[in-house]
């Protein structure tokens, strides 16, 4: 009995080697089949690659051909390492002069035109760059930029030309005109070759006149602000429509400007239907009630200021979806997004002038009867003072608005002797 379990034990272990045996033949075998199929892929890929180089290379070519900005209107130098001394072809000196250099610094900070085929988005991107170094490697003169936001012409151009007169080193002009308007001017006026380009999508889908309240006045003035900030020496930024005017000279308005610790925005809370009632509880949580406010859109902001406004789209997103008629973005953006984040560095107040005693939606204009030197004087020294670098003033407004085209001869007549230019 116990000689038969002996042998039906020594027959179980011998089955269970057996399986085992089998089991690493079984490993092995697949082992060897998948190595071998693991080769023939490898070898595929590797005989494959140089032709998908190839295909990739031609076809990346094809898309860098596509993308390659047009430089054909600039000129690439490289460093004359000739003696000028021994040049004595004086053509070719001058020709040499004429040439551009893409790729210095005063092209890259001081533009020479505001030509450019850049989107929106384009802009913004590059107006909002910042330098982290302090220092400038150029002398740089702080410039005041003057936009002007129109619907057409500009009937008080020549009284703007004889103020800017002389000061071009000081300022910049940039012009934002409906889709298709020309500005013929001479080449030696400040406003020659100034107008701002547009969004392609903004001309197509636009085809009329901005629309004053909608969302893309707001996108106008936010791009005049873009293309005065492509040039780095522009310090201080003023918005003007075509109905402004300066109500003192250059050197007055430049020193204001320029030695002011504020920003010039108008930003109040306006307890009515014309003020809260125009916030929507879809701006929640960003936009809260207590953040609401109302402000003239003539705006005036320094740089910071202005690279702060043109880098959102947060907020002003919000804006485009829920701020619309009888809420006007142009009214409410800028003084309700300052009042949140900027509120300190605003002097809560316009430097643009504007009568809206007579009431209704729009202010007051003025025409050739009504230009007088006293009239102009009550502009110009305000009966009640307001703060400059928190100092009481009676110097307030520095332009004022509107003034009708019929206004132009006796503004110019009484430019010298009045308003100092």
């Amino acid at each position: 009995m116990a000689r038969g379990r002996a042998g039906e034990k020594e027959e179980h272990i011998g089955l269970l080697k057996l399986a085992q045996t089998l089991s690493f033949i079984l490993i092995f075998m697949a082992g060897i089949i998948i190595g071998l199929a693991a080769s023939s892929h490898i070898d595929r890929y590797f005989n494959s690659l140089p032709q998908m180089l190839s295909s990739s290379s031609s076809s990346s070519s094809s898309a860098n051909l596509q993308t390659i900005p047009d430089y054909s209107n600039c000129t690439v130098i490289h460093r004359d390492c000739s003696n000028d001394d021994d040049d004595d072809d004086g053509k070719a000196a001058k020709a040499k002069a004429k040439i551009r250099d893409c790729w210095s610094v005063d092209g890259f900070v001081r533009p020479e035109n505001v030509s450019h085929g850049m989107r929106d988005e384009e802009l913004f991107w590059r107006a909002s760059m910042v330098p982290v170094k302090e220092e400038y490697p150029y002398d740089r003169v702080p410039k005041v930029a003057f936009m002007f936001l129109t619907r057409g012409p500009l009937p008080m151009r020549p009284l703007w030309e004889k103020f800017f007169r002389g000061n071009e080193k000081y300022l910049s002009v940039y012009v934002h005109t409906p889709p298709g308007y020309d500005m013929n001017v001479s080449s030696d006026s400040p406003f020659y070759n100034r107008q701002v380009p547009s969004q392609a999508s903004f001309l197509t889908t636009l085809r009329m006149k901005v629309a004053w309240g909608s969302p893309l006045l707001t996108d106008a003035e936010k791009r005049l602000l873009a293309n005065a900030l492509l040039d780095f020496s522009n310090e201080r930024f003023v918005l003007l429509s075509e109905s402004c005017i300066p109500v003192y000279n250059f050197t007055t308005v430049y020193s204001y400007l320029i030695n002011s610790a504020y920003s010039f925005v108008d930003s109040y809370d306006e307890p009515t239907r014309y003020g809260r009632g125009r916030y929507s509880r879809k701006m929640l949580p960003d936009i809260k009630l207590h953040h609401w406010r109302k402000g003239s859109q003539w705006f005036e902001v320094n740089r910071k200021i202005a690279i702060y406004i043109i880098s959102d789209s947060k907020y002003y997103s919000l804006f485009k979806q829920y701020c619309r008629p009888a809420c006007y973005p142009d009214e409410h953006y800028i003084p309700t997004l300052l009042n949140m984040f900027h509120g300190s560095v605003t002097a809560n107040r316009s430097v643009t002038w504007v009568d809206w005693s007579i009431g209704g939606p729009h202010p007051a204009t003025y025409g050739a009867d009504n230009i007088t030197e006293g009239f102009l004087q009550s502009i110009r020294k305000n009966e009640t003072d307001c703060l400059y670098n928190e100092e009481p003033t009676s110097l307030c407004f520095l332009f004022a608005r509107k003034f009708a085209p019929s206004a132009l001869a006796p503004l110019m007549n009484l430019s010298s002797t009045v308003m100092g230019f």
